[in-house]
């Protein structure tokens, strides 16, 4: 399998997308990375350093920025999508009159959309009208991109039902400190990416509240139970879930400091009001709209999912975190499964 010759269109300009810019550059490839926001665009083509998501990182020569959307594609062979999810659909509808009719697309983001419930990659294919000519891919796994900015090791999963596509996105992006396997289950690679950032804000909670390690390796360990039972529901296979994309990414999330689910979970076992501890962050958490979205995949698919439900209380129904455990914790006595 060839490199991709052609230059690479990255779709957002957060941490994420900045890091498969510079992955990409340092793989010789030539990559144009594009920002929603034109002045945003500007201060980073002129300062070469992403200020506000990746501090202290210099963009290589081989990436280009621009916010003017009728350029992000030209000469463009693939796309990588690194919008978070609930502002995927009305970025793509922006960007739609410009995307080459056939161009794969690969997505980072982690989430379900609110509303549609629809993954990341069907979002895509929802916008742009996919047919059998679009290829789409979904790249997940644990990979805070602070740790891989500073070329930390990482493994990561690409997961698409063309495994042509996945090839050719893991040579693409494949660095000595970042290493890529393909999976041919796209569902569940991006069921798992979604559903741990509900996970991780609980594993937050218990970090505000100082639970200890008891209660986070439980959270943990039933959290993959009730989200390998959702994403079976959906389709997925189970072994998906005990790979990278599923307890891999689900580990680093909850244990991470810098984790953005996590934090934000840690700020509301402190006491703060969910709003206050959402404005505290530049960054979108998307663990928050993905619960309520995952709520209701598992009413619609009949699952039971406790610690999710757990979650959602406490984020959208007032239920205190303290009140949250207590109900977890004497649920009825049962066999573990």
């Amino acid at each position: 399998m060839s490199a991709v010759s052609g230059r690479i269109a990255i779709i957002g300009d957060g941490a994420m997308g900045t890091v498969c810019a510079i992955m990409m550059a340092e793989n010789g490839q030539q990559a144009r990375l594009w920002s929603a926001f034109p002045d945003a665009a500007d201060r980073l083509a002129a300062n070469r350093e992403n200020k506000t998501f990746l501090p202290g990182k210099m963009l290589p020569d081989g990436v280009e920025v621009t916010g003017r959307d009728a350029e992000i594609f030209q000469d463009a062979e693939l796309a990588i999508s690194a919008v978070p999810t609930q502002f995927m659909r009305s970025v793509w509808e922006r960007l739609f009159e410009h995307v080459p009719p056939e161009m794969p697309i690969c997505s980072v983001a982690k989430g379900i959309e609110n509303d549609t419930l629809l993954r990341p990659t069907q979002i895509l294919q929802d916008v742009l009208a996919a047919g059998a000519g679009r290829c789409v891919a979904a790249l997940s796994g644990p990979s805070i991109a602070p740790e891989v900015a500073n070329h930390l090791p990482a493994t990561v999963t690409i997961a698409s039902v063309d495994q042509d596509l996945a090839r050719r996105v893991q040579q693409m992006i494949s660095r000595p400190y970042f290493r890529v396997y393909t999976n041919p289950d796209l569902v569940g690679v991006e069921v798992a990416g979604a559903t741990k950032n509900v996970i991780a804000i609980a594993a937050g909670i218990l970090d505000g509240l100082e639970m200890g390690a008891n209660a986070k390796a439980a959270l943990v360990t039933r959290g993959l139970s009730e989200i390998t039972r959702l994403g079976v529901a959906m389709g997925a296979r189970a072994e998906t879930f005990a790979g990278l994309a599923g307890a891999g990414d689900l580990i680093t999330t909850c244990i991470s400091p810098i984790g953005r689910n996590r934090s934000f979970g840690e700020a509301v076992g402190r006491g703060s009001a969910v709003a206050d501890a959402l404005a505290a962050t530049e960054s979108v958490v998307e663990g928050v709209p993905t619960t309520r979205s995952v709520v209701e995949l598992a009413a619609r698919h009949n699952v039971e999912m406790p610690i999710t439900q757990a979650v959602f209380d406490v984020l959208f129904e007032g239920k205190t975190p303290n009140e949250a455990i207590a109900e977890l914790m004497t649920r009825p006595l049962k066999a573990e499964a």
